[in-house]
């Protein structure tokens, strides 16, 4: 028994929908499951206050997949989105269709719905020891750098892996940041009540001064500053 969870497959690998602590919080308990749950961060997702679960967004085929090899699951086709339940231009109210036609493109949903805090990982295994803490960081996706997006820290450190006589010579190529889709959302965030929380008080967004400390190179490409915007 590990927090809660017991170890072990129920039946091999099959998927039970109402036994889902048993099942997708055994691989996914690390983070996604308790900021799905509220467990670890601040608030619970929506969906999930609402008595939704796993697999009624990640379906079956999907988990097993459809025979053709892809690069990331982001390349998957029938992977779930906001959209598929949510559509563009089917808000209902103004604000929000406003809101969606100025950023559509620009940011991923949970940008703005992301309701708080999510698990962030700081020093790898093989250094002194590795902790986790909660935190919120909006930056470009490294994925296409354009879309302003959730991204989570992958904590190795340039000198890392020195103890075993490994250099990485390659590290700079690959950024300490990656996209990652935050499951703690919420309808109404500060980001989506007021838009002086980026556009003038610029909170939660990657810095040169947040940065990871003897990080990648890349990760300065990652940082975003966004506009100032007239009233």
């Amino acid at each position: 028994m590990i927090g809660g969870v017991n170890l072990g497959l129920i039946k091999g690998h099959k998927f039970i929908r109402k036994d889902e602590s048993k099942t997708c919080y055994f691989c996914h308990g690390g983070r996604v499951y308790p900021e799905f749950t509220g467990d670890f961060g601040s608030n619970p997702d929506v969906h999930y206050t609402k008595g939704m679960m796993c697999m009624n967004c990640h379906n079956v085929d999907e988990m097993h997949g459809d025979g053709k090899a892809y690069k990331s699951r982001k390349d998957v086709k029938n992977k779930p989105s906001c959209i598929g339940c949510h559509p563009y231009k089917k808000e209902k109210s103004e604000k929000a269709k406003n809101a969606h036609d100025i950023h559509k493109d620009k940011l991923s949903c949970y940008s703005c719905h992301s309701g708080g805090d999510y698990r962030n990982c700081h020093d790898c295994h093989y250094g002194e020891g590795s902790f986790s803490k909660a935190d919120f960081i909006l930056g470009l996706s490294p994925r296409d750098l354009k879309t302003v997006t959730t991204l989570r820290v992958v904590p190795t450190i340039r000198d890392t892996f020195k103890k075993a006589g490994l250099k990485m010579e390659s590290f700079d190529s690959l950024p300490n940041y990656w996209d990652s889709a935050v499951h703690n959302i919420k309808k109404r965030t500060d980001r989506t009540r007021s838009c002086d929380a980026c556009h003038v008080e610029k909170k939660y967004f990657l810095s040169k001064d947040t940065l990871i400390k003897n990080g990648s190179k890349f990760n300065e490409k990652l940082i975003y500053k966004p506009k100032e915007i007239k009233k």
